[in-house]
């Protein structure tokens, strides 16, 4: 009976050394997934300016009535990561305060930008996302240009006026991704994938 009762628990504890072993390496494997993934999450579209071209100046007013111009080099020196929004968005909601801290982490400069004709409702939302200090523009113009089709979308345009990245943003990471685009040349998941293939296939192709 003793024999069987340690017999178990070598047993016992086999099955516990083999599942930490398993715990261990898919968290590494999750950790690595992650860092591939992350340098481009937004959905890039395929219409409208590419990334990697300079942009045209566009010159805009806003909701106070201010001078306000979305592409070309920008005078201050600064990158300008323009984000689409909606008062019928809830997603957008939530993502302002990221757009916010990634601007002020980053120094950037950050615009907002919508369209429709009820300024009262636009000034209320503003006003309610505590988002008075930026730049607000209402200009379907500009959304036709960048080929925003839903929201949120945003387009980061480096000093220079080159536009780094764009795509629709659902999420922090996906902000994040645009930074990431802008710093290491990665345009799109697409490309980022292709860095891989090659060694993909030299592998498959030396495995008999």
């Amino acid at each position: 009976m003793a024999e069987t009762l340690v017999i178990s628990n070598i047993v016992l504890w086999c099955v516990v050394i083999v599942l930490a072993v398993v715990v261990v390496a898919l968290v590494r494997q999750v950790g690595l997934l992650h860092e591939r993934v992350a340098p481009a999450g937004a959905l890039t579209p395929t219409s409208g300016p590419k990334v990697g071209e300079v942009t045209e100046p566009m010159a805009l007013i806003d909701l106070k009535e201010n001078a306000v111009t979305v592409g070309g080099a920008d005078e201050g020196g600064h990158a300008t990561l323009v984000l689409w929004i909606s008062p019928t968005c809830p997603v957008c909601k939530a993502l302002v305060p990221t757009a916010k801290a990634l601007a002020q982490d980053e120094d950037l400069r950050l615009v907002f930008a919508s369209d429709g004709e009820d300024l009262a409702s636009h000034r209320r939302y503003v006003s309610n996302l505590g988002i008075d200090r930026y730049p607000y523009v209402l200009s379907q113009p500009l959304g036709l240009r960048y080929a925003v089709s839903k929201l949120p979308f945003a387009a980061l345009i480096d000093a220079g006026g080159v536009l780094r990245g764009k795509g629709l943003v659902n999420t922090r990471e996906h902000l994040e991704s645009l930074i990431e685009s802008m710093e290491t040349g990665i345009e799109t998941l697409q490309d980022y994938v292709r860095m891989f293939e090659p060694a993909t296939q030299s592998t498959a192709e030396k495995t008999p």
